[in-house]
């Protein structure tokens, strides 16, 4: 009963910029996490940025300076701003979203995932 969408990855040349967007929607009564996996062709699985409720954010070694997360007033929707994109940046990425659901149970949703290609 909780979904996750995330958009905008596309085709974008070395140094340019895309935002990546995650909306979570349905039972929800709280969201404690928010993040973004990425999986390169080739390469292990990583996280590459999450931000707690509280505003607490993280970003792997490899995008801090260039990618900032962020999230909407309303908790529900985050971004992922990535900047000065690399070719080493291609791949797929998704986001997720963990919370408590508003009948009890905890939820851990994903979205379907977006398509990042850099070229040089």
């Amino acid at each position: 009963q909780v979904q996750v969408e995330d958009s905008g990855g596309g085709l974008v040349q070395a140094g340019g910029s895309l935002r990546l967007s995650c909306a979570a929607s349905g039972s929800i009564f709280s969201i404690n996490v928010m993040g973004w996996y990425r999986q390169a062709p080739g390469k292990q699985r990583e996280l590459v940025a999450s931000m707690t409720a509280g505003g607490s954010a993280n970003y792997t070694d490899t995008v801090k300076g260039r990618f900032t997360i962020s999230r909407d007033n309303a908790g529900n929707t985050m971004y992922l701003q990535m900047n000065s994109l690399k070719p080493e940046d291609t791949g797929d990425y998704w986001c997720f979203a963990e919370g408590s659901t508003d009948w009890g149970p905890n939820f851990d949703s994903w979205g379907q995932g977006t398509q990042v290609t850099v070229s040089s």
